[in-house]
């Protein structure tokens, strides 16, 4: 069984309940039309970089490929054996990006550093 992770590109002063109700909209299959996020490309292209999204299996962290892209965020399956590496890798470009983290299994969502009052 994966473990689901996305990040998502969602307007300054977003809530973590307006992530979950995008995620919520993409499991029903409801997506914008929108152009896609620079910062999710930006995103996109330094995940792949590290980890190849075009084949599942042996060696990669996917589980399902290629990862699931939309104009306001990037699903990723994970392999239930992927290394801590991946997540770590993740978490950091999620905040270099300036993107929001929702996992999946509990409903959580990361907010990037920039957004978090202390």
């Amino acid at each position: 069984m994966s473990f689901d992770l996305s990040v998502w590109a969602l307007p300054a002063g977003a809530t973590p309940d307006q992530v979950r109700a995008a995620a919520q909209q993409c499991r029903e299959g409801r997506h914008g039309g929108q152009h896609p996020d620079p910062r999710l490309v930006a995103f996109y292209r330094a995940i792949t970089a590290a980890y190849p999204d075009r084949q599942a299996g042996p060696g990669t962290p996917w589980e399902v490929t290629p990862l699931h892209t939309a104009g306001d965020h990037v699903e990723m399956n994970l392999s239930p054996t992927c290394e801590d590496q991946v997540l770590l890798d993740i978490e950091r470009l999620a905040a270099e990006y300036d993107l929001m983290l929702f996992d999946a299994q509990d409903g959580s969502v990361y907010l990037p550093p920039s957004r978090v009052t202390p």
